[in-house]
């Protein structure tokens, strides 16, 4: 896999694929490989990994992957493109720009459309896929992982138990043995790893693990019918009878969190989440944890931050189709694994709607209890993010749809924020759907109200107005007319980005007269401001200037500061459309000093804009080529690298 010395004259191999069965290594061996090349200097640009998760029920899709990709390189938050086209070009742009080279990993793909659209676009970097299956789209160069050989199993059995113990003489006691147990094993690494993880636990002989896997049942079963684990040429996987025996041989304790972890809606799966699925605490469950991860039944997953909170356990897709299968096969288990799934989802919810309600924080409200301030509840949302979205598809089904549809709610904000649009969308037609088949008709007007807003973000204005009237209809219909009066300043807003201007003026009239009656003074602010927006895209300045700052007044009465930052930012966007440049300019002022108090760095970088092209207009080129400056620092502080360059360019263009 080393790059060519010179790639001008020689065509250099650009993707590799590394195919084979379920539990034959493929992950091991790219991350092996990915770290060697980092060694070896091949690779000064770094790694991308992403786990497409090609064979769970909910694989990652591209669209999803993406964005994974582009907040490893820097790209996030407000900073993201709004739509998947532009996320693409935005990664594949990315990537064209780096000159220190990089390695792409693209783990466990199951179809061309999850890794198709995240090959780089340039011959300067490398890309390794594994998959079970062999990709055919593309020209590669092919590794195609068999079982090891019979030698070799012995060989990793026998390291396997010294590593343990240098004193272990079971493998050259017990040769024939050892020779059987591989070959029961099928010589698959992962059920290699398994058995030598059963033997280092109970100092039994060999022969005695040999009869037991023979007890199991068939050596040569799969685990389903048509289950992944059958490779193309058809053998067939003998892992069940190594779990089968794995399992028996386990404690109750730990059989119980095994097959309850295998119901987990993620790959990876807290320590935290995990005590909630067992309903035993933290010390129990990681105690319980360390002896399945020395079973290799489990694995350990560290972040970067290497703490005790930040540990995360991973089961491989074949373990959890055996631990699902298992809990399938009897009723007093089935119910067990309901019991725990609801509380899991419990978990969820309580932590998702504390993350929610510490974003959502205005000053002079009771502070949330639960995470300190907003990035530590952003960090919590980013690290679940991965089970969250899966967990809220479980609302298809009836028992488990209105705490579903309720943690749908939670995402919205945290999902908006760090620009997860297909993510947002998902959710939000999976609560829709549940609430409309469980008669919640409260519960699929919010949700039709949700999916408008995830719809307009994403760039698909006409999808989100029909979302949106199927939203005000039902709230019509029931007579709340609160939740009415937002959602037809939703539908102003969608309405403005599709340039039906009057109809968004009149929308957002009807939005502010409606707060206005129910009392809401905080939702009436924001009405006006939506209005003024409005209304200034009209033509009518003057008008958008009284609106914007009745916005403004309303903002400061409820001590809203972030958001009175915003009114003064569009109060002057009004002040300078209506040619009164120098109060414009006093504004921005003032949104700037407003805006200090946040970690708005895109906010900051909009202001500062607006500013330099207000005193342009006042012919002060000196402090507009600060101004533009300054929101160049802000942009690039906001990893918005783009905007930041059309800032500074902006600065060089005004005369000395």
């Amino acid at each position: 896999m080393a790059p060519s010395e010179d790639d001008s004259t020689a065509l250099p191999l650009l993707i590799f694929a590394v195919t084979g069965m379920g539990g034959i290594g493929k992950t091991a061996l790219a991350l092996e490989a990915a770290h060697r090349a980092r060694r070896e200097g091949w690779f000064p640009g770094g790694t991308l990994f992403v786990d497409l998760r090609g064979y769970d029920e909910d694989p990652v899709t591209a669209d999803q992957a993406v964005l994974a990709l582009l907040d490893a390189l820097g790209v996030r938050d407000r900073d993201l493109p709004t739509t998947a086209e532009r996320q693409y070009d935005a990664y594949r742009a990315l990537l064209g720009e780096r000159r220190d080279r990089m390695l792409v990993v693209l783990d466990n793909a199951s179809d061309p459309s999850q890794y198709l659209p995240l090959l780089p676009g340039t011959d300067h970097h490398r890309v390794i896929i594994t998959s079970r299956d062999r990709p055919v789209s593309l020209p590669i160069r092919l590794i195609d992982l068999e079982t090891l050989a019979p030698d070799e199993s012995v060989a990793l059995v026998t390291r396997a138990l010294h590593e343990t113990d240098e004193r272990d003489e079971r493998a050259a006691r017990e040769t024939d043995a050892l020779r059987e147990l591989t070959e029961l094993c099928g010589y698959l690494p992962l059920a290699l790893q398994i058995a030598a993880g059963m033997l280092r636990l109970r100092h039994r002989g060999i022969a005695s693990l040999v009869t037991e896997i023979k007890t199991a049942g068939d050596p040569t079963a799969i685990l389903d019918n048509g289950s992944p684990g059958v490779d193309v040429y058809g053998r067939s996987l003998v892992l069940r009878p190594v779990l089968e025996t794995s399992y028996r041989r386990l404690p109750p304790d730990q059989a119980r969190l095994l097959r309850l972890l295998c119901l987990a809606p993620g790959a990876e799966t807290s320590t935290e989440a995990i005590a909630a699925l067992t309903d035993l605490d933290a010390e129990a469950v990681l105690s319980l944890l360390d002896c399945l991860a020395a079973t290799h039944l489990v694995t350990p997953v560290w972040s970067v931050a290497r703490t005790a909170s930040a540990m995360r356990w991973r089961v491989h897709d074949l373990v959890r189709a055996f631990g699902a299968r298992v809990t399938a096969g009897e009723t007093e288990l089935r119910e067990e694994g309901e019991l725990a799934r609801e509380r899991i989802l419990a978990f969820y919810l309580r932590w998702a709607d504390a993350s929610d309600d510490r974003l959502r924080w205005l000053p002079g409200k009771d502070k949330p209890e639960q995470f300190t301030d907003r990035a530590q509840a952003l960090a919590w949302l980013d690290s679940e993010r991965a089970n969250l979205v899966p967990v809220v598809q479980w609302a298809r089904e009836e028992r488990f749809t209105t705490v579903a549809v309720k943690l749908s709610e939670c995402l919205g904000v945290y999902l908006e924020w760090r620009r997860y649009f297909d993510d947002w969308i998902t959710v939000c037609r999976t609560a829709q759907d549940a609430a409309r088949h469980a008669g919640n008709a409260l519960g699929e007007a919010v949700a039709w109200n949700s999916l408008g807003l995830a719809l307009r973000e994403a760039g698909r204005t006409e999808e989100a107005i029909d979302a949106y009237i199927r939203a005000r209809d039902m709230h019509k219909n029931r007579g709340d007319h609160h939740r009415e009066a937002i959602v037809w300043g939703n539908l102003g807003l969608a309405l403005r980005d599709s340039g039906r201007t009057e109809e968004a003026i009149n929308a957002h009239t009807r939005a502010r007269d409606m707060h206005k009656n129910t009392g809401h003074h905080h939702l009436e602010a924001s009405a006006w401001n939506n209005l003024g927006s409005a209304l200034r895209m009209a033509g009518r300045a003057e008008e958008a200037v009284e609106a914007h700052t009745r916005a403004r007044d309303q903002y400061q009465a409820t001590g809203d500061r972030s958001r009175e930052a915003i009114a003064w930012n569009n109060l002057g966007l009004a002040l300078q459309d209506a040619g009164r440049v120098e109060e414009a300019i006093e504004a921005y002022g003032t949104s700037l000093e407003a805006r200090q108090e946040f970690d708005d760095w895109y906010g900051k970088g909009q202001t500062f804009e607006n500013l330099g092209q207000a005193l342009k207009e006042a012919h002060r080129p000196a402090e507009a080529r600060t101004a533009y400056l300054q929101s160049a620092d802000a942009f690039t502080s906001a990893n918005a690298p783009a905007d930041a360059a059309q800032a500074r360019t902006r600065a060089t263009e005004l005369p000395e």
